[in-house]
């Protein structure tokens, strides 16, 4: 399973909608330049929320849909393309750029979202309604750089 990154997305305040950025460090406590509101306000810094990602190809469905969302509006931190988001599973790790990430838990979605659905329906994905159409958290196994552009590839067991 490969993919490529097509957006890094910050915001150093917090909240939404992320912006894009050409590269930025992924760290073992989240992106460099960015306020994690799911680490830092909802879980005390918690490791395995250190990042959060979303599909390319899921905001195009959801804009087909009527939805008003963009890249970056859920706050995701990389926006991927060409992945089979209904075949993500917890423990899964990728290599993306420079970097390694690890699945923790696909992301619930919240209120802070709400502009990016028609009638505020955010519950569009919820992984518990909507199998495969969530934001995933991850955890940084290996920082590094990423890049709009870069790489996306499955590790598989026991590969390094």
């Amino acid at each position: 399973m490969n993919g490529v990154v097509n957006s890094v997305n910050v915001r150093g305040e917090g909240g939404v909608p992320k912006l894009p950025v050409r590269a930025a460090t992924l760290r073992l406590d989240g992106v460099e330049g960015d306020h994690n509101r799911f680490r830092t306000e909802r879980r005390n810094g918690d490791p395995k929320r250190a990042i959060c990602i979303f599909s390319l190809e899921r905001i195009h469905d959801l804009q087909r849909e009527g939805h008003p969302i963009e890249i970056g509006t859920t706050g995701e931190n990389l926006t991927i393309e060409g992945l089979d988001w209904s075949a993500l599973e917890v423990g899964m790790k990728f290599k993306v750029g420079g970097a390694t990430i690890e699945l923790s838990e696909p992301c619930a979605p919240c209120n802070v979202i709400r502009e990016s659905f028609k009638e505020h329906k955010f519950s569009r994905i919820d992984h518990s309604l909507e199998m495969g159409w969530s934001r995933w958290l991850a955890s940084v196994i290996d920082e590094g750089v990423v890049s709009s552009g870069d790489s996306v590839s499955f590790e598989y067991p026991g590969q390094s």
